[in-house]
């Protein structure tokens, strides 16, 4: 039986054989039998990984540590709520923490745990549930994950493309008021210049006039 260790854009952590590509993790969520108890996370720093680091095999529930959480993508991890990882994902992380530093204007680059305290307060409320709000998607950059007219998926190249625990749908015009789930700074570090990468599913079949679309990446390309 899977394990109950894959994130959905809501952030909900449901069992399922697939695993994306990228993992992550809240802290340690499991106990004894490698199960999930109540909680969704042991601490605010919720961050997003590389799934291979240094061909390390690791126990994705070792007892007591921490429990490995998988995304299909980074899209998928940021609308949860996750940033880039400071260790394994460096370059990215300080990519994030700059794009960040020019959306809100400050004097300095953030620190990790100045972030986290913004983003556990964006992304979920008193009764733990994910934080949404409504936007006009014509005013969102690509890689943000949105809700409209029954369909969850990534907004890109101005369509939403219908997200699933493989990849992605085919795309679907989307205009007018959206129900956005990734929180509002990583948004605004998107709009900013921070690139996420998204599964290849996404890749336009016929890229735009103006080239690929600009605030987004695809494995195995830089983030700069």
């Amino acid at each position: 039986m899977p394990l109950q260790n894959r994130v959905l854009p809501t952030g909900e952590i449901i069992a399922d054989p697939a695993r994306g590509l990228m993992m992550g993790n809240r802290g340690c969520l499991h106990g004894q039998g490698r199960e999930l108890g109540v909680g969704r996370w042991r601490s605010k720093a919720w961050i997003c990984c590389v799934l291979d680091w240094k061909d390390v095999r690791r126990d994705p529930m070792p007892p007591g540590r921490w429990t490995a959480l998988f995304f299909l993508d980074e899209a998928t991890a940021l609308a949860a709520g996750h940033r880039p990882c400071g260790y394994c994902r460096r370059s990215d992380f300080l990519g994030f923490a700059a794009a960040w530093q020019t959306a809100q204007r400050l004097a300095r680059r953030p620190r990790a745990g100045e972030m986290d305290a913004v983003l556990h307060r964006e992304r979920v409320d008193r009764t733990r549930r994910q934080v949404t709000r409504t936007m006009d998607a014509g005013r969102l950059p690509d890689g943000v994950m949105i809700r409209a007219g029954g369909d969850m998926g990534l907004l890109i190249g101005g369509r939403l493309r219908a997200w699933s625990l493989t990849g992605y749908g085919a795309a679907i015009g989307v205009s007018g008021p959206v129900e956005v789930l990734t929180p509002p700074a990583i948004i605004a570090a998107i709009a900013a210049g921070y690139r996420p990468m998204v599964h290849p599913d996404a890749s336009p079949e016929s890229p735009p006039a103006g080239g690929m679309p600009p605030h987004v990446r695809f494995p195995n390309t830089p983030s700069a």
